[in-house]
């Protein structure tokens, strides 16, 4: 499979890359089988594997660690921090406190010396980025990471990560993790161009957009044991942004035939496309799955494919913005300008 160099680092990755977010209860909770998916990926040429520590409360990477038993060193490990753990928000965000701390439980529960690259999760709006940044250098020059990345951040967050890293003498951020899907194009307009301008490496979450892009669903009772049938919310045929995503994927389906192809090898091909893009992330729950998008990496889709694509969903148009990920930090609940805070008497 073919390598991209991540960014400004010396780390080669492949385009396609193994998200281990199904690992567990959330997905495929026997070992064998994670095992088996995680064989069959290397064996193929993937050497880019991600998770996260909040993905299923951590079992995922102990699932992943003992996965790796024998082959640590033919890939490139990557994980995540930031998000609650458990939902304790004490166990989250940037502060140098629980950087420090979540590092070491990841590196222990994937039973490694070090994490290629750690990523933060969403941005910490009640941290200093410049805390967050020296925490991570610390661990840099520790050599219990080797580069550090984001994910879903807005471009002005990686411009102020960027600078504030050069201000302090800091390691600064090498790759964005975005969410990029034929379904969700909002990042085209700001988020691409600004790592292209960086030099910040782009890995991809969603490229399939969450199973929709997988052209198994549609409003029909969904298969047994399906994305769908366990997330319903995000399958709901009556809400009228997923009947626009419904009328997409058929018109998308349409031009993956006419081009030979399956859908989520159209999809695939498409976020490969964008010369950002340094490689996506694809989350099977089955060695089946994994199989069917494998050779993806080799597909070059044609001008014509690329305007009719455009022609259903428009350049930088993402149907449904919670696809985007997260919801601007001022405009969460908890950063609204709502009621100022009451002033206290004075004793």
């Amino acid at each position: 499979m073919r390598l991209r160099q991540l960014g400004n680092t010396d780390l080669q990755v492949s385009v396609l890359g193994l998200g281990t977010m199904m690992f567990g209860s959330w997905g495929n909770p026997d070992l064998q089988a994670c095992s088996d998916i995680v064989d069959t990926a290397i064996d193929a040429g993937i050497n880019l594997i991600d998770t996260a520590d909040i993905y299923d409360d951590g079992r995922s990477e102990e699932i992943l660690g003992r996965c790796l038993a024998g082959r640590r060193d033919q890939v490139v490990l990557a994980t995540k921090f930031g998000n609650p753990m458990r939902g304790d928000t004490e166990q989250s965000g940037g502060s140098r406190r629980w950087v420090l701390s979540a590092v070491e439980e990841s590196l222990r529960r994937l039973d490694t010396e070090w994490i290629d690259v750690y990523q933060m999760h969403r941005p910490d709006p009640d941290t200093p980025i410049e805390e967050t940044l020296g925490a991570l250098d610390e661990l840099v020059q520790s050599g219990k990471i080797r580069a550090v990345g984001t994910s879903t951040f807005p471009s002005e967050g990686l411009e102020e990560a960027q600078w504030a890293a050069q201000r302090a003498g800091y390691a600064s951020p090498s790759s964005e993790q975005p969410p990029y899907s034929l379904l969700a194009r909002h990042v085209e307009r700001d988020v691409l161009p600004t790592c292209q301008r960086l030099g910040i490496g782009v890995v991809t979450w969603a490229p399939l957009n969450g199973g929709w892009l997988t052209g198994k669903y549609s409003a029909s009772t969904p298969p047994r044991g399906s994305r769908a049938e366990r997330e319903p919310e995000h399958f709901d045929f009556g809400s009228p942004y997923h009947q626009r995503k419904a009328s997409a994927v058929a018109g998308l389906k349409n031009i993956a035939q006419e081009e030979g192809l399956t859908l989520p090898h159209l999809a695939l091909s498409f976020v490969l496309e964008h010369p950002a893009v340094t490689s996506a992330l694809v989350g099977p729950r089955t060695v089946e799955q994994l199989g069917d998008l494998l050779g993806a990496e080799n597909i070059s889709l044609t001008a014509e494919a690329l305007d009719q694509i455009d022609d259903l969903v428009k350049p930088g148009e993402t149907i449904n913005m919670h696809d985007a990920g997260q919801a601007p930090p001022e405009l969460q609940p908890t950063h609204r300008p709502r009621n100022p805070p009451t002033s206290l008497p004075c004793s």
